[in-house]
């Protein structure tokens, strides 16, 4: 399987945000986005989660042993929001998650009580998420990559609010989905801790564009 980006371009707005961005990622392959704030990091990522429609260009996951409609079909997006609902104990929410986003073709999800356990926080998901901690609900909402299974994970800034143990933790889940055949794409500015392809973007400088 292979997730194929060709001549990827994207406005916010009347203005460019990048332009012309290719790149293909085989399975078990990690790409690592970086750039300055507002250098088109996250909207990458939403256009190639079907979030935000691209200006030109195309996203289309190639060679899949299973089949697999648009992109989005293969992707798990974890943004810089949780999505998940404070009022909800932890296991309603990924219950709801699990539920509403299915098994893309290919795969099966973990049960909310393994997807908690392998992010650290087993025992706790009748809690409402609102009394979890910003890391706790950081990597409660880690575990919707768990309970639902896609072949493609899109992470924005998928670290924020970690400390170091809880860092090595989620390099430790990226590097598993890897090595099962997954495919890693990840816009941060702190070493993802995998090993990594990366593309940098330049942003606001005239017509934006990826650079290797």
């Amino acid at each position: 399987m292979s997730l194929v980006v060709e001549g990827l371009s994207a406005k916010r707005g009347e203005d460019l945000i990048f332009n012309d961005i290719s790149f293909v990622l085989t399975a078990g392959e990690a790409l690592v986005v970086t750039g300055a704030n507002g250098s088109g990091k996250s909207t990458l990522l939403r256009v190639l989660a079907g979030l935000l429609a691209a200006e030109s260009g195309t996203v289309r996951v190639s060679g899949s042993t299973a089949e697999i409609g648009h992109a989005r079909e293969a992707c798990h997006y974890l943004g810089h929001r949780n999505a998940m609902k404070r009022e909800l104990t932890v296991a309603e929410n990924l219950s709801f998650w699990k539920s509403f986003m299915g098994d893309s073709a290919g795969g099966t999800g973990t049960g909310i009580e393994e997807a908690t356990e392998a992010l650290g926080l087993g025992g706790i998901s009748h809690l409402p998420f609102g009394y979890l901690s910003a890391g706790q609900q950081r990597r409660m909402a880690m575990a919707k990559l768990l309970v639902s299974f896609r072949p493609i994970w899109l992470l924005d800034e998928p670290t924020a609010a970690l400390d170091a143990n809880a860092d090595r933790l989620f390099a430790g889940l990226v590097k598993r989905h890897l090595g099962s055949g997954g495919i890693a794409v990840a816009a941060t500015h702190q070493p993802l801790s995998v090993e990594a392809r990366e593309l940098r973007m330049t942003g606001f400088t005239g017509v934006g564009e990826g650079v290797w």
